[in-house]
């Protein structure tokens, strides 16, 4: 197992210091869901919500929380994004809203931090749009399923876990 590299070898936080990374194209995919009672996602789905379009508004939450995740956590460096997106797919067994955030850049440091953020943002806004009709919404799974560029290369999830 590698060393954490956010401590210094006196064990104090710090910042990578990534001056000395190639440039890369940089890819990270992030998933998550929403479970909900199956009157909610009819709700999202019809686009009857009193609030207006959910995933709409929770996509664009999303994209927002990927250009801020350096404001947010607080050892992240700043990305010039290139691209982000945000799909949802729906299910019924149990009611829930899935999530897969795509996140790209060209930098010396990868794109994880921004695509999980995003993902926690956008299911979190549903949350928020939903929760006068449903309470008891639960965000799980939240998960990086895939990144790619830079030197420790391409990774992925195994199926299983």
């Amino acid at each position: 197992m590698n060393a954490l590299t956010h401590f210094n070898t006196a064990g104090e936080a710090h910042m990578v210091d990534i001056g000395d990374k190639a440039e890369t194209h940089r890819i990270a995919i992030a998933a998550g869901s929403i479970r909900m009672q199956p009157e909610t996602l009819a709700l999202i789905r019809a686009g009857d919500h009193k609030k207006g379009d959910v995933l709409g508004i929770a996509r664009v939450a999303g994209i927002m929380a990927s250009k801020r995740t350096a404001d947010l956590i607080p050892l992240c460096h700043p990305l010039a994004l290139s691209h982000v997106g945000i799909d949802f797919t729906t299910g019924e067994s149990p009611s829930a809203v899935h999530c897969s955030v795509r996140c790209e850049t060209r930098g010396a440091t990868g794109v994880e931090m921004e695509a999980l953020t995003a993902l926690q943002v956008t299911l979190l806004t549903i949350y928020d749009m939903c929760k006068a009709v449903d309470r008891g919404m639960v965000i799980e799974n939240v998960r990086l399923l895939e990144k790619a560029g830079g030197r420790s290369g391409h990774w992925k999830r195994d199926q299983e876990s």
